[in-house]
């Protein structure tokens, strides 16, 4: 069984249909229809809600895309809904804002736009407009009411008030508390189960006695098999109690990342040595995303055009795969072979992501080529790590992913560059050598043609840029 807490009422679920999201679940199983589905992708943001976990003695909040997430990942947390913000028949603040400043028009997406605003009060000490647009960017409203919508986030934050979810907060921290997972759990409705492990030992012997599951942390990419391809999924393992795989060790030598932390908690590490990372992850998706997306996941899915593995490649980055007690470390390069074909073998997974700290005289950078500037897929993504000393390129990692089947490295181009001047007939050679490495595809993103010659500008774009630093080096979006 699983336990969690819907607001503050103790829920208990033995024999529920693990693909059932929790959009479905409220809906159709709880009758909060408060939440809304949109798009059932992950991209509009009308089924926002907010889950709470423990964090020591404090509850932390964050927003969700329901209809991406299974109720088995609830397991052990709090789920809050847009019904739950009103108390004693008064408006919450952030609704009383979204009513002072008119921001609700048609009022389909304001139950994912309130909730995106109450955990971003929950998360702020005062409105920052920055910080406000990130946490609204997963949310699209079609009346363009955007606007009003800002400056209720402005009165919500700067008059934050204490609402009920403070008052009670130490009795929901000691209601998680007492059902924080303590053993593997199981949903099984008969036909369909999911298992939940505590530790990577458990998640081991469990994976090689059942090879056939899928393995959801996430599950930002394998629940679209259920709400876009509505396909049954008989077996899944959740690995987001798995605290061993959840943690960031930062050491002198390397960023050990594990599988399932999730995209918002590698954040700080990987900018902190490389802050084009963290521009990428920044326009990687939206917050909702962001919240529940992993690193390992991003790798497991073998997208050629995720954009974590062409960074993570360039920087020479290794993962850590587990079979039982067997254990190999692989570097990511070679994780790829073919499209969506990996080097894992059955039964055995990624435990975590090794990444090389930053060096001197190296330069990274990573570039985003998208028709949105956020929460939207590459048409291409770069990334360049080189060792340049007394103008002379002594080393280069450079690698793409929407360039082929697979993120690669571009060999031909880092040949040209290795051992010569930084000038730009150099760069004109390896530019050049890139329509040796890729034949890139068209497709409904871009031209075969546009993909070779964006790839060529990135690369003359990043050699500007490490001749004038001044300009601009942050991930940048096309039209």
């Amino acid at each position: 069984m699983i336990q969690f807490l819907l607001n503050r009422e103790l829920r208990t679920e033995h024999a529920l249909d693990p693909n059932v999201t929790v959009l479905n679940y409220l809906r159709e199983h709880v009758g909060k229809t408060g939440t809304k589905e949109g798009c059932a992708s992950g991209d509009c943001g009308a089924c926002t809600v907010v889950v709470g976990e423990l964090d020591g003695d404090r509850v932390r909040y964050r927003t969700l895309n329901s209809c991406l997430t299974f109720v088995s990942s609830l397991h052990g947390k709090q789920l809050i809904t847009v019904e739950d913000l009103k108390h004693q028949g008064r408006l919450h603040s952030v609704q009383q804002a979204m009513v002072d400043c008119h921001g609700s028009q048609c009022g389909f997406c304001t139950p994912g736009f309130i909730m995106s605003l109450f955990a971003l009060q929950k998360n702020s000490d005062g409105f920052d407009k920055g910080q406000t647009l990130e946490a609204l960017a997963g949310n699209l409203c079609r009346c363009t009411g955007y606007r009003p919508i800002i400056d209720a986030a402005e009165q919500a934050c700067r008059q934050k008030q204490s609402d009920q979810f403070d008052a009670f907060e130490s009795d929901t921290v000691a209601k998680l508390k007492a059902i924080a997972p303590r053993e593997t759990a199981e949903l099984n409705s008969g036909d369909k189960r999911c298992l939940v492990p505590l530790t990577v030992a458990d998640l081991a012997e469990i994976y090689v006695a059942n090879p056939q599951a899928r393995l959801l942390a996430g599950g930002t990419d394998l629940a679209l098999e259920v709400t876009q391809f509505h396909r049954e999924l008989p077996v899944m393992i959740y690995v987001g109690h798995i605290e061993d795989m959840k943690r960031i060790e930062v050491t002198d030598e390397a960023i050990e990342i594990g599988a399932a932390a999730t995209l918002t908690d590698c954040y700080q590490a990987l900018a902190a040595d490389y802050p084009d990372f963290g521009e990428l992850l920044h326009r990687f998706a939206s917050l909702q995303i962001r919240n529940q997306g992993t690193l390992g996941g991003n790798i497991g899915n073998a997208s050629p055009i995720g954009d974590a593995p062409p960074l993570l490649i360039a920087l020479g980055a290794q993962i850590a795969l587990r079979q039982g007690n067997s254990r190999r470390i692989l570097p990511l390069q070679d994780y790829f072979l073919d499209y969506k074909v990996t080097a894992r073998q059955e039964g055995e997974f990624i435990e975590k992501i090794i990444v090389p700290r930053a060096r001197p005289n190296q330069a990274f950078r990573a570039y985003k080529v998208s028709k949105r500037l956020d929460d939207d897929i590459s048409a291409v993504c770069a990334a360049f790590n080189l060792t340049i000393e007394d103008g002379v390129v002594r080393d280069a990692r450079i690698a793409f992913g929407g360039m082929a089947g697979i993120p690669k490295r571009a060999s031909a181009c880092e040949a040209a560059l290795i051992g010569s001047a930084w000038y730009p007939d150099v760069i004109e050679r390896a530019c050049e050598a890139l329509s040796e490495d890729f034949t890139p595809l068209t497709d409904f993103r871009a031209s075969k043609e546009y993909r070779l010659l964006t790839a060529q500008n990135l690369l003359r774009k990043f050699f500007l840029e490490q001749q004038s630093p001044e300009i601009e080096t942050r991930v940048t979006a096309y039209a």
